[in-house]
């Protein structure tokens, strides 16, 4: 058995025996790498980020972004519970945090560590745009999306050194030729179409997530319709991004709209 045939099959054997199920979505997703290896890990880099930026304490929208937070989590925690997944929290440890600085963003790291940047603020505009903006990044935490893109990170490396082996024997330029076209290929035909599989992904969790939470959806409409208008049409072809394009994120929530109340109105929740 060559060295080619023996990648392959390794390949395949890992992808069978390294899956986990999101929650979610009821799919298998890859796990390479445990959650109990990649929780302490977050949770340190969280902390040093924490002492490197000045966080913002005891103020009205510090306090805002930690209630909104709990809401989420409180709405992960029924819905998971109602789709027998009670115990799927039980290794995160949920910390909120408002940071000073003008960058319009906010993140959760595997295992419930969440970070507002101030500069996201007046594009949020209220408690409903947070919620919507809280609901996608703790859905990416969630769904195990850093999970997932350290699994197809690792899947990416063990490819190239299969095309090397594959060209070893080829000439100089075949080798370099054949490595480029690799990088180029994996990147924007698996990487980059994986990652925004994610957003879209996120989306829908995290619209579920608010609307239980008891905030309208539609919010999270209007919400990606402010950030288009601050992008100002600055940003790379969707085929290039790690992102889908605002429009068809404002088209995929607005469609989504309708489920996410039904999935809220379970536990009771309503809107006009």
């Amino acid at each position: 058995m060559n060295n080619r045939i023996k990648i392959i099959l390794g390949l395949l054997v890992l992808v069978v025996i390294s899956c986990a199920k999101n929650p979610f979505t009821g799919k298998n997703t890859m796990a390479f790498v445990p959650n109990s290896q990649i929780f302490p890990m977050a949770f340190q880099q969280y902390d040093a980020f924490l002492s490197e930026n000045k966080v913002v304490k005891g103020t009205t929208d510090a306090k805002r972004i930690e209630n909104i937070g709990i809401k989420i989590k409180t709405a992960a925690e029924r819905y998971l519970t109602a789709n027998g997944n009670a115990g799927y929290l039980k290794d995160y440890q949920w910390e909120y945090n408002l940071v000073d600085d003008p960058t319009v963003n906010a993140w959760c790291m595997p295992g419930g560590k969440i970070v507002f940047y101030t500069g996201i603020l007046p594009i949020c505009k209220d408690d409903a745009g947070i919620a919507a903006v809280m609901g996608h990044e703790v859905a990416h935490a969630l769904a195990n999306h850093g999970q997932q893109r350290m699994s197809a990170g690792l899947l990416q490396q063990v490819g190239q050194v299969g095309a090397a082996i594959a060209v070893g024997n080829k000439s100089p330029e075949t080798q370099a030729a054949v490595m480029q076209a690799y990088g180029v290929g994996s990147q924007v035909g698996g990487m980059l179409p994986f990652s925004r599989s994610h957003e879209s992904e996120a989306d829908m969790i995290g619209l579920t997530l608010m609307a239980i939470a008891g905030y309208e959806p539609m919010n999270a409409v209007y919400l990606w319709e402010r950030m288009s208008a601050n992008s100002s049409g600055n940003a790379p072809p969707e085929i290039l991004s790690t992102h889908p394009s605002n429009q068809t994120r404002i088209a995929n929530l607005t469609a989504l709209v309708p489920e996410a109340k039904k999935e809220a109105a379970k536990f009771g929740v309503t809107f006009k």
